[in-house]
């Protein structure tokens, strides 16, 4: 398991996370900002569990991200 953090308001609509990981991002219609899907907002600060089978994905969403405002955190 691992928890990936965003910080949405740094977000600058790239689509970097949406091409590497679809299934767990999208582009918003309304800002143009990417969206974690299925994730918890706290203090403009969203996140979500996800399974290892994820893992790989996203931290290549994170690294790609030109703004950093990705993170993923792995339990171990």
């Amino acid at each position: 398991m691992a928890r990936i953090i965003y910080y949405r308001s740094k977000c600058i609509g790239c689509n970097a996370c949406v091409e590497a990981a679809p299934f767990r991002w999208r582009v918003s219609h309304k800002d143009g900002r990417c969206t974690l899907i299925n994730g918890m907002e706290k203090r403009s600060v969203y996140s979500v569990l996800v399974g290892d089978d994820e893992v790989q994905s996203n931290k290549i969403a994170a690294r790609n991200c030109p703004v950093n405002c990705i993170q993923v955190l792995e339990n171990r």
